[in-house]
């Protein structure tokens, strides 16, 4: 399962400029543009996925199953994606968001105008 999902994520992150994958010291990947991560694929007791948000986009998804407040970053916007709740459709729209969040403007309009 955790390979597929991590394999699943990367397909989607990387179609997007000047992305990189990092795997930290706790066995995270992110996946990164100019070092800022917008996705994080953690392994505590099961795999999870947490996606860089606006804050109100934030609020919203709380509100609906299958989304928390990501652990210790959450105040920044970031939110847990329950995937086997969410569907692939709204992830891939979230990774979106959480790119064109942290992108440097110049690749976030090269994104939008694409």
């Amino acid at each position: 399962m955790k390979n597929s999902l991590i394999e699943e994520i990367r397909s989607l992150c990387v179609t997007y400029p000047e992305v990189h994958e990092h795997i930290d010291g706790f066995g995270h990947t992110s996946f990164r543009v100019k070092d800022k991560p917008f996705v994080i694929v953690g392994e505590e007791n099961n795999l999870s996925l947490s996606i860089k948000t606006l804050p109100t986009t934030q609020e919203i998804l709380l509100e609906q199953p299958g989304y928390t407040k990501a652990p210790y970053i959450g105040r920044h916007g970031w939110v847990l994606v329950e995937t086997e709740k969410v569907g692939w459709q709204a992830i891939e729209a979230l990774i979106h968001e959480g790119y064109l969040r942290v992108a440097p403007k110049k690749l976030a309009n090269q994104v939008r105008n694409g």
